[in-house]
């Protein structure tokens, strides 16, 4: 099996949105440059920097699944059926489901974390699954499913909102030294192994 990355844009305080739920700056690196990069949506084109290009790609071809939690689905309406990322989705959520219009052939619901990230792993194979920041992301940490942290460092201080991680229960939980450090136009995209 491949591995389990939780990866986000998060702030110098630690946070990967606004209170209000909106990215603000933090997603301003994806139109600092002039290499264009498509995703699985025709309406969701990125412009970055030959060095977060080449990271972007090299994160996209790796993955084969992703996990996500209920508040992000909803927040984004399901990717409209495609997530941007073109992988299969697996949805944790403790809510009973509605009829999802935009839930799309891809995208599966299960009602705890260990179960999401065993079926995103069943699905993506050897490939990478990649673990959306915030409540999810603690939880597989907790966990002890977490393989990796990826963090898109940007250099801007939010001063409040929603954390990368939250109420983690079994800290400290101590990362590696980064094996990936790549410097953008305003980001800085590391990657921590998870000490185990």
């Amino acid at each position: 099996m491949g591995t389990v990355v939780s990866s986000a844009s998060m702030s110098l305080d630690g946070f990967v949105a606004l209170p209000d739920d909106t990215p603000g700056p933090l997603f301003d690196w994806y139109d600092a440059g002039d290499v264009e990069v498509t995703t699985a949506r025709d309406d969701l084109t990125f412009h970055l920097t030959p060095e977060s290009a080449a990271h972007w790609l090299s994160w996209v071809q790796s993955l084969g699944a992703l996990v996500v939690g209920r508040r992000l689905f909803d927040l984004t309406d399901g990717w409209e059926g495609t997530h941007p990322l073109g992988v299969p989705v697996v949805v944790v959520t403790h809510r009973p489901l509605e009829d999802w219009a935009h839930a799309g052939p891809s995208t599966e619901f299960r009602d705890d974390v260990a179960a999401a990230v065993a079926r995103a792993q069943q699905t993506a194979g050897d490939a990478a699954v990649g673990v959306a920041a915030g409540t999810i992301a603690s939880q597989c940490l907790d966990l002890g499913l977490l393989d990796e942290v990826a963090i898109d460092l940007v250099p801007v201080v939010l001063g409040a909102g929603r954390p990368y991680f939250t109420d983690v229960a079994h800290g400290p939980v101590v990362l590696r030294e980064p094996t990936t450090t790549v410097h953008g136009d305003r980001v800085t995209h590391l990657v921590f192994p998870v000490r185990r």
